[in-house]
């Protein structure tokens, strides 16, 4: 459990002191991959308090949800839809939904 936290301190401070600057036209597509790996590494973190973690499973669904995001809000982008607003309706519920159990686990087992 303690891996991923650190990862997860690494890569926001390798993001923060990096100094790279992305175009605001990219914003869109940023904010989604940065929504579906949470709730990839939210996922991944329920599953192993459960545990049921496996590490192929974990990895896959982290790249093809990043990129699944992000082509939701190409393809939308595409059409002249604003699809990013139901990425961000389905993506907050499953972080919310994975937070939830997360805490009701530890809530189960504490007592």
């Amino acid at each position: 459990m303690l891996i991923p936290l650190i990862g997860l301190v690494i890569g926001i401070a390798a993001g923060i002191f990096s100094g790279m600057v992305y175009p605001v036209g990219f914003s869109a597509y940023v904010a989604m991959g940065i929504l579906a790996c949470l709730d990839s590494l939210l996922g991944g973190i329920y599953a192993n308090m459960r545990e049921d973690f496996h590490w192929k499973v974990f990895a896959t669904g982290f790249v093809i949800n990043a990129v699944l995001a992000i082509a939701l809000i190409w393809l939308g982008n595409q059409l002249s839809i604003d699809l990013s607003i139901a990425a961000i309706v389905v993506y907050g519920s499953r972080i919310f939904n994975n937070c939830s159990n997360i805490s009701k686990h530890n809530i189960r087992n504490k007592t």
